[in-house]
C-alpha cells in the first residue's frame, strides 16, 4: 500500500511514511539494505496484547519497535489510558536513545515518560506503573551522568527489575 511519490514514501492515504528498512534500534538504513521486521503501525490491539507484544520487543532488544506498539495504543486506545501508553512510549524511546548512545535524549525522554507514568499510578492492565517509572528514573540518572547505562528492559507486569 505504500508508494514513492515525488521522492517521498507515502501510505495509501497520502501520509508521509518512511518505507526504508530499519535496524533493531529503529535507525533508517539505505534502500535495499537488510533490516529487521518492523512492528506494523496502526494496529488495534487489546491492552493485554499491547503489553505482551511490547514486552517481547523490549526483551529482544528492540525498544524502538516497542515504542511503535505503545504509540498505536496511545493513539487508538481509550482516552483514560492515553497517559499510560504515552508514558510507556516515551520510556521505550528513552531506552532506544540510551542504546544508541544518545545520553541527553535518553535522560530527557525517560524522565518525561516516568512523569506521565507517575501521574497515572496504580496497576492499569497489570502494569507496575510505579516500578517502571522508578526504573526509568534510575536509567535517566545514569544517562544524565554520561556513564554506562544498563540496557536491561523493565518488566512491565510483576514489577520492574528493581535490582538493576
Amino acid at each position: 500500500m505504500e508508494d514513492v511519490v515525488a521522492g517521498r514514501d507515502r501510505d495509501a492515504e497520502g501520509r508521509a511514511r518512511n518505507a526504508r528498512p530499519r535496524d533493531a534500534l529503529g535507525r533508517v538504513l539505505p534502500r535495499g539494505a537488510a533490516g529487521v521486521e518492523r512492528a506494523p503501525e496502526g494496529v488495534l490491539r487489546t491492552p493485554a496484547r499491547t503489553v505482551a507484544e511490547a514486552q517481547e520487543l523490549l526483551d529482544a532488544g528492540r525498544p524502538f519497535h516497542a515504542h511503535e506498539v505503545f504509540e498505536d495504543a496511545w493513539k487508538s486506545g481509550a482516552e483514560a489510558d492515553r497517559g499510560l501508553w504515552r508514558g510507556l512510549a516515551q520510556v521505550a524511546v528513552g531506552l532506544t536513545h540510551a542504546a544508541r548512545g544518545n545520553h541527553t535524549g535518553a535522560a530527557t525522554l525517560l524522565e518525561r515518560g516516568a512523569g506521565h507514568l507517575e501521574a497515572v499510578g496504580g496497576h492499569p492492565h497489570g502494569i507496575d506503573v510505579a516500578g517502571v517509572a522508578a526504573w526509568a528514573r534510575r536509567l535517566a540518572a545514569a544517562a544524565a551522568r554520561g556513564g554506562a547505562v544498563p540496557l536491561d528492559p523493565p518488566r512491565l507486569t510483576g514489577g520492574a527489575r528493581a535490582d538493576r
